[in-house]
């Protein structure tokens, strides 16, 4: 395993919802389909592998959350996921409730 993706895995953590809504107010959240690896997803995104990267977003693997999800989560603030901060952006996973 490369040194970056060793620094991505060890990035990973848990966060509740509400710590993540000043970063989706600001458009930097990012969903991570449960069928992904998260931190092949960071990889991906930190080396501009753009084709694979595409191919998540055509495949609505990767996506923004949506009004109705941040409603949903904002009436469960406790709501939690596996998060990978990648500045700009916020990578996060649901966790099974």
């Amino acid at each position: 395993m490369s040194d970056l993706k060793d620094e991505l895995k060890d990035a990973i953590d848990e966060a509740q919802w509400e710590w993540l809504i000043p970063h989706a107010d600001r458009d930097a959240v990012i969903i991570v389909s449960k069928s992904l690896d998260l931190v092949e997803v960071g990889y991906a995104i930190a080396n501009d592998q753009a084709s694979s990267v595409n191919q998540w977003i055509q495949d609505s693997l990767l996506y923004k959350p949506s009004i109705e999800q941040k409603i949903v989560w904002d009436s469960d603030q406790t709501k939690r996921f596996k998060a990978l901060i990648l500045q700009p952006y916020v990578l996060v996973q649901e966790l099974a409730a």
